[in-house]
């Protein structure tokens, strides 16, 4: 059964850094493309976030582009959501996603069928 589990995240102050963690059991082999997403109170859910796991540059939304990285343990079971320079407009509730098909730039929520249960991320000012 595949499962994807975040930990991580938590509250800082504006300028701060938080890490997100999603780590991969089941068939892990078979995922090709991951993806962050967030949702702030009051709107959509968002992708801030795309990677092809086989290669390829990783898309981010402006919003978080230079702020924010990923990056994968040697076993490639889990992925880290690097935030750094936190700003209050960045408080959501955090997802990672995982898809068995290539990606690149934007892609949609609903091509993910496995997701991690959630995370809140706060920043105070």
């Amino acid at each position: 059964q595949v499962q994807l589990v975040e930990s991580g995240g938590g509250s800082v102050q504006a300028g701060g850094s938080l890490i997100v963690s999603c780590a991969l059991s089941g068939a892990t082999y078979s995922f090709i493309c991951a993806a962050w997403f967030r949702q702030i109170p009051g709107k959509e859910r968002e992708g801030i976030a795309t990677v092809n796991l086989r290669g390829g540059s990783t898309y981010w939304h402006d919003a978080v582009k230079g702020r924010f990285t990923i990056s994968e343990d040697t076993a490639g079971n889990t992925m880290y959501l690097h935030m750094n320079d936190l700003k209050p407009e960045d408080t959501a509730m955090y997802y990672c996603a995982a898809g068995t098909f290539a990606c690149s730039g934007v892609v949609p929520e609903d091509r993910f069928y496995h997701w991690g249960q959630g995370t809140q991320v706060s920043v105070s000012s």
